[in-house]
């Protein structure tokens, strides 16, 4: 499946910022970022309800946010990428 996660870490504290490190290094493990606060994640359903519990346990609820797209197993039909940083296919070869 395909989610696009975003989200939202209030940075006033240290303890936010460290917050905002901590969603962004489990988002890496799973996805792509596209944007500074949005990665894009091609994974199977157990996969993504073990990262949204890690989130979940990382943001503050009262401050920050997430929001979960779940664009499914058909979703080159429903993104579209214009400018700069070109998109990639989550499902081709990784080269790294």
């Amino acid at each position: 499946m395909y989610v696009i996660i975003g989200y939202d870490v209030s940075t006033m504290s240290a303890e936010g910022r460290k917050r905002l490190r901590k969603v962004s290094k489990a988002c890496q493990n799973y996805g792509q970022r596209v944007q500074n606060s949005l990665f894009e994640c091609c994974i199977d359903y157990g996969t993504f309800l073990k990262l949204k519990n890690e989130l979940e346990k990382i943001i503050n609820k009262e401050t920050d946010s997430l929001r979960y797209y779940y664009l499914g197993n058909n979703w080159e039909k429903k993104v579209e990428h214009v400018g700069a940083k070109p998109s990639f296919n989550p499902q081709d070869i990784l080269i790294i």
